[in-house]
């Protein structure tokens, strides 16, 4: 069944609509954890936690990816619902060529300043090699990492979400095959698994410019076009709440590695990372609903079709809360057999991380809230009210929690900050949807 971003929405074309987003983000996170399950299993601790040590830096700088491609997906989306097609491929194109030469520019300096960054970073004399090593060769492949998310939103708006799907099977795999030749078999360690990571980013990043760049069935092709500074800058305005995301959750990231090289040492930053690994598979549920979803709430905002977005509203807030109950039960049920996969080895390390996953957990109830109303509106072009809502969440409500919980209960206070923080921000969330509903749509969301 074919179905186009002007359709009329019932849950089964919707669910349909967005199922290979979320399966992509899903992949894309059992990907993205791979490195980790190999260098902890095969190569040690100690590099495992210089990988969970320099990692947020890398998605830290890897932020203008998620910002130029929905902050772009929207705008383009939105010239889509006004038939504006000519005009909508012109923005698509220069955001791509702007966002490939802003990459390059980020991974060159990356690259040089990778020792420095590693010791601010608190990196330990045993860690720094392997900090470095690793940063440097996945900060080389950066452009191709960014222009692969760039192409999981405009795959989207083009109409193609399978093409999304197929793209990050291949990457990944490609992935997970280099992972276990380089690191299992040639025993090339914690940079065999970084080749590995870059390798697959490329296969994703030149398959998607190839299909664009040819004549294609899709509603986007790669073109000539201008440089437009005002539309560029709306992009990243409209962009920043997912660029905030992002960069906070690296900003956070990198603050509980401090507060828990304090409180458990190398341990404790092993163990957070086994959580945020398990904990991006959950995640990436609401965040490829989120995605998925966009590009039909771009559109028919741009075709002034209240009726739609009204309708699209409700039942995206039914599945959210649905689905959220049930991951949070198949967390708690899930943890000691997601957890044993990494660091079954340590009995006391496999003993504090499920405990810790375990309190996690319990984010999920409201998370998926919180993601998906953020989504929402920078798909309506208001990403001022995006980025407050993506500012408060993933950077002031928890950077005030990771400071006051751990005094308050220890190590617990670590497990327990992002439910409360996710809590904070539900509040905030739900305060806007209620006040600025009618800015967006006729009547009141029944």
């Amino acid at each position: 069944m074919a179905i186009q971003l002007s359709d009329h929405f019932n849950y089964k074309k919707l669910f349909l609509y967005t199922i290979p987003s979320i399966m992509t983000m899903i992949l894309t996170s059992i990907y993205s954890i791979v490195d980790g399950l190999f260098v902890s299993n095969y190569v040690g601790k100690t590099p495992f936690a210089a990988l969970n040590l320099i990692y947020p830096f890398i998605m830290a700088i890897s932020t203008v990816g998620f910002m130029m491609g929905t902050g772009g997906s929207a705008i383009v989306g939105i010239a889509l619902g006004e038939g504006k097609k000519k005009k909508a491929n012109e923005y698509f194109s220069m955001i791509i060529y702007v966002t490939a030469i802003v990459s390059i520019v980020i991974s060159i300096i990356a690259m040089i300043f990778m020792k420095d960054i590693a010791y601010f970073l608190g990196a330990s004399e045993q860690m720094i090699h392997d900090c470095v090593l690793y940063g440097r060769i996945i900060a080389g492949g950066l452009t191709a990492f960014i222009l692969q998310v760039v192409f999981q939103s405009f795959c989207i708006t083009a109409q193609k979400p399978s093409l999304n799907f197929k793209l990050s099977i291949t990457s990944g795999l490609t992935n997970i095959v280099l992972d276990y030749l380089f690191v299992a078999v040639f025993q090339w360690g914690i940079a065999g698994a970084a080749f590995a990571t870059i390798i697959g980013q490329t296969v994703g990043a030149v398959f998607p410019l190839i299909y664009f760049y040819r004549e294609n069935d899709s509603l986007l092709q790669l073109t000539k076009t201008n440089f437009e500074g005002r539309v560029l800058l709306k992009v990243c305005i409209n962009g920043s709440s997912e660029l905030m995301t992002n960069i906070s959750a690296s900003l956070v990231n990198i603050l509980y590695n401090f507060q828990l090289m304090s409180l458990a040492g190398e341990n404790g930053v092993a163990a957070y990372g086994v959580i945020m690994y398990v904990s991006f598979i959950f995640s990436a549920v609401y965040i490829g609903y989120s995605i998925g979803s966009a590009p039909i709430f771009s559109y028919h905002f741009g075709a002034k079709n209240d009726g739609e977005l009204k309708n699209l509203v409700k039942k995206s807030l039914l599945i959210i809360g649905t689905v959220g109950l049930f991951m949070t039960t198949l967390a708690e049920i899930m943890a000691p057999f997601l957890v044993r996969i990494f660091v079954g080895y340590d009995q006391d390390l496999f003993k504090m991380t499920c405990y810790g996953f375990q309190l996690y957990s319990f984010s999920f109830l409201v998370m998926g809230f919180n993601i998906w109303s953020s989504g929402f509106f920078t798909a309506l072009g208001d990403g001022v009210t995006s980025a407050i809502l993506a500012f408060l969440r993933t950077l002031v409500f928890q950077v005030i929690v990771i400071y006051t919980l751990p005094y308050l209960l220890g190590i617990d206070g670590i497990w327990l900050a992002v439910v409360v923080a996710e809590v904070m921000a539900l509040f905030v969330t739900i305060y806007f949807l209620l006040s600025k509903k009618n800015h967006f749509l006729v009547g009141s969301i029944e």
